[in-house]
């Protein structure tokens, strides 16, 4: 039995899930539209690869500092169902049908927040996801973070930790459109950049490494 591992965020839909959060959580009135300049200069940073996860997590967080568990919940099986569902592209869903039907262990591991993470791979029929944690207190968000976050190495550590206490796969697979999950990339077995930028395509080929075109 193999991993896959799939990226999110333009890895198995066409935007970014926390990008898309912020946006409806405007659009409800639950955040100032304020908050979407600040996370479009951050995700500048996460591009050039300089991001600080720590501020972009403790800015998107700041509309939930407060909520309960149960307000949000309900709130994000909306939002997966208008913003999400409709962004997952087909080739992306073929691809996990494909592991799932091989036998294989499907986990989705993400820089977004586990609050929007776990929930979206539920409904893809994974059977984890890895994400930034998200601290609750008193069954109300505090509006912080907690544990390694899965963002760049971090994604390894992460899954290292997750490995430790389960049986050796035979081979691990990675799919991911990023150059921040080089780590993971460069870990697994067998390795497939989505979409990739012109610095992640020429490092592909020179390694071998699949090079997937997905499209809407």
């Amino acid at each position: 039995m193999d991993l896959a591992l799939f990226d999110l965020d333009e890895t198995l839909i066409s935007e970014d899930s926390t990008g898309l959060w912020l946006r409806w959580l405007v659009w409800q009135g639950f955040a100032p539209a304020a908050l979407l300049e600040q996370e479009r200069l951050l995700m500048a940073q996460y591009y050039r690869g300089s991001l600080a996860m720590d501020e972009y997590m403790h800015t998107t967080l700041s509309p939930l500092a407060g909520m309960a568990i149960t307000t949000v919940q309900s709130w994000i099986r909306r939002f997966i169902q208008r913003d999400i569902l409709p962004r997952i592209y087909p080739a992306a869903h073929e691809r996990l049908r494909w592991h799932q039907q091989r036998g294989d262990t499907v986990v989705i591991i993400s820089a977004s927040g586990e609050h929007l993470v776990s929930p979206i791979a539920q409904r893809l029929g994974a059977h984890a996801a890895l994400a930034i944690g998200v601290d609750i207190v008193d069954d109300r968000y505090s509006g912080k973070i907690y544990g390694t976050m899965t963002y760049q190495q971090g994604k390894v550590s992460r899954l290292k930790e997750w490995l430790a206490c389960r049986q050796p796969f035979e081979q691990i697979w990675a799919y991911s459109d990023s150059v921040n999950d080089l780590p993971m990339l460069e870990y697994a077995d067998r390795a497939c950049v989505i979409n990739p930028d012109k610095k992640l395509d020429l490092l592909a080929q020179r390694r071998g490494w699949e090079v997937c075109r997905w499209v809407k």
